[in-house]
């Protein structure tokens, strides 16, 4: 399908029937798994992918290996501390990437450094969430982003 130079949001995707796709980049199965069960995927047909860490994020993204049919996200969710290849680096690496950079990034991590935040911002990140502790909170945090970057947001087109 082509789609017309302009950015896409949730009722034109559901007009189209096209789910709006979503790359979960996080190490931590209890994240993964919470986040799952807080997105309604039928709801916002949402088309959702989850790798492990920047490496894999960064074959998937760039249609490497075992990736080589993933489609092109249209929001990335990505965590900070992850093994092998951080966040920080593959934030980095994507916002480099002219095929990439234009993909929004969602920082949502545990780390609630001052550092962390100016950095991410300064490279490039979509937003800053810091990941709560308590699953209540967890729930919050998960429907806001729902709430807001699949529903409100317009997003870059996918080529």
């Amino acid at each position: 399908m082509i789609r017309k130079n302009k950015g896409v949001n949730r009722m034109e995707y559901e007009m189209k029937g096209e789910p709006i796709r979503v790359l979960l980049v996080e190490d931590d199965p209890g994240d993964v798994e919470l986040t799952l069960e807080v997105l309604d995927i039928e709801k916002v047909k949402l088309d959702l992918n989850v790798v492990e860490d920047g490496v894999e994020a960064l074959a998937y993204l760039r249609k490497q290996g075992k990736y080589a049919e993933a489609t092109r996200p249209d929001l990335i969710l990505l965590d900070l501390n992850m093994p092998r290849k951080d966040g920080r680096e593959t934030l980095d690496e994507i916002k480099q990437d002219d095929e990439l950079k234009s993909i929004p990034v969602v920082i949502l991590t545990t780390s609630d450094s001052d550092e962390d935040i100016l950095r991410t911002y300064t490279h490039g990140a979509s937003c800053y969430i810091k990941k709560p502790v308590g699953l209540n909170e967890f729930h919050t945090v998960v429907k806001s982003i729902e709430q807001f970057w699949l529903t409100v947001v317009r997003f870059p087109p996918n080529k």
